[in-house]
């Protein structure tokens, strides 16, 4: 299993110009981040930007399940 700190980091590392947070546990979390990658995606384009850093996670049984709430800077700040 995976930590959610260390999912961070990964989304980190490959989103360096994003705001992430990962909250959660034993193989389920919850991914929020806020960036311009985002600017012009809809919400399964924004969803396949973070499975397809965490696929191979995913595939191997460390991660179970993903919630996200991805926004883009404009966005956070109308909610």
């Amino acid at each position: 299993m995976l930590q959610a700190s260390e999912i961070e980091q990964l989304l980190a590392a490959a989103l360096p110009e994003c705001e992430i947070t990962v909250e959660g546990g034993e193989g389920k979390y919850l991914v929020s981040a806020k960036g311009n990658v985002f600017e012009g995606l809809n919400a399964v384009k924004r969803q396949q930007t973070i499975y397809k850093i965490l696929n191979e996670h995913i595939s191997s049984g460390a991660i179970h399940a993903v919630s996200m709430k991805l926004q883009t800077p404009a966005e956070s700040s109308e909610s």
